[in-house]
């Protein structure tokens, strides 16, 4: 078993994403072409459909246990809807799962949105393969530092056993 984040994940298992398109935005062709895009690359999509709360889809994820939500949203209300979801997944002891975004968010609002947790926004041209990429290799990271704290904590690295003298 190796640990993705906040669940155990057995060799083998694929990582769990939810998707889904926040606030009154009904056009999801983009969330749909990514739901089948990381379906394809070996990901396990969870698609939660349009006009979703933020409430609902933090509730979504908890209940899914996924490792990854990603947001699309075209109708300008990321600023709002975003970094709710990551606000309510942190209330709920699950601040542990990676949020991306995506959608038409204009390139001034990129920073804020990852000042408030947004870990990526992958704007129009974006391709499937570079969000599969970065979802994987930011987890990888994610564990390589926990695991390097946790190893910290118990006298790993970093200790010298020599006496003085």
């Amino acid at each position: 078993m190796v640990k993705v984040e906040g669940r155990k994940v057995a060799k083998g298992q694929r990582i769990r994403v939810l998707m889904a398109k926040p606030g009154l935005d009904g056009h999801d062709r983009g969330a749909k072409i990514m739901t089948l895009g990381l379906r394809d690359t070996g990901f396990e999509v969870i698609y939660t459909g349009i006009r979703q709360t933020p409430e609902k889809i933090a509730r979504a994820a908890i209940q899914e246990d996924v490792d990854v939500v990603g947001l699309s949203c075209l109708s300008g209300a990321h600023n709002y809807l975003f970094p709710r979801v990551v606000e309510l997944l942190k209330e709920n002891d699950r601040g542990d799962v990676l949020v991306i975004g995506g959608g038409l968010i204009p390139p001034e609002d990129v920073k804020p949105l990852k000042a408030r947790g947004i870990s990526a926004i992958f704007t129009y041209g974006a391709t499937i393969g570079e969000v599969s990429d970065y979802i994987k290799k930011e987890l990888r990271t994610r564990r390589t530092r926990r695991e390097q704290l946790h190893s910290g904590a118990k006298g790993g690295r970093g200790v010298s056993k020599r006496k003085a003298g």
